[in-house]
């Protein structure tokens, strides 16, 4: 992403407005379920693509109207169902962040399960206390009547839609668009030519954050320049 940021007003006009959406989900539990860690890695290895969004990407919603606990589904049945705290944390370091496809992630989290019970064997065929059942989950997109058409404007919806729409564009976006961003600092920099301010609010931890916190992040970030040009 470029680092430049050309002179701006918080009145001047985007190329193209930034138009603000939501979505709604349904979630659907599929044939596949783990009672074992043995099962679970199959399960990792095989499940429809959908399936690991859904436990990673899409369940950090989730997880953010909690401060304390793991990340992604898998990490919390590791250590809820499984009573394996060192899996679990292994599993809760992996960072959606860095990663562009669903291959990629399964691929890092099958690594992480296939090494973790190689050296505990034992723990491999335990019964669990709960199945691990893989959902996924059918996204609706809901169009919001908030459009930004300068800086002002973007900060002013920023303040207004609800988390589910940061959700949307600040998490989701990052496997819609295949890129290593988000909505948000894609419009900053490809429509206002705002390549610094972009690359920090990409750098926001969605891990230690709650959605809150990353509103008040990216507000934090934009009002400055806003309030000063």
């Amino acid at each position: 992403m470029a680092t430049t940021m050309q002179p701006v007003t918080a009145q001047r006009w985007a190329r193209q407005p930034f138009y603000f959406n939501t979505a709604a989900h349904l979630l659907r539990i599929g044939r596949q379920r783990a009672s074992t860690l043995n099962e679970l890695l199959e399960g990792v290895r095989t499940c429809p693509d959908d399936s690991i969004f859904q436990h990673t990407f899409q369940t950090l919603q989730e997880h953010h109207f909690i401060r304390e606990g793991f990340s992604n589904d898998f990490a919390h049945w590791a250590f809820a169902a499984c009573n394996e705290v060192g899996l679990a944390e292994r599993l809760s370091s992996v960072d959606v962040r860095e990663y562009t496809s669903i291959k990629a992630l399964r691929e890092r989290i099958v690594a992480i399960v296939d090494d973790y019970l190689k050296k505990n064997s034992r723990a491999a065929d335990r019964a669990a206390l709960e199945p691990f059942y893989f959902c996924a989950s059918d996204s609706v997109l809901i169009p919001l009547p908030v459009v930004a058409r300068n800086l002002q404007e973007f900060v002013e919806g920023i303040e207004k839609v609800s988390i589910h729409s940061i959700h949307y564009h600040f998490i989701e976006a990052r496997l819609r668009l295949k890129l290593n961003s988000n909505d948000f600092s894609m419009w900053l920099e490809e429509e206002l030519d705002l390549g610094m301010l972009a690359d920090k609010i990409n750098r926001i931890d969605i891990y230690t954050s709650t959605l809150q916190d990353v509103r008040r992040a990216i507000l934090r970030i934009l009002q400055p320049t806003a309030m000063a040009a």
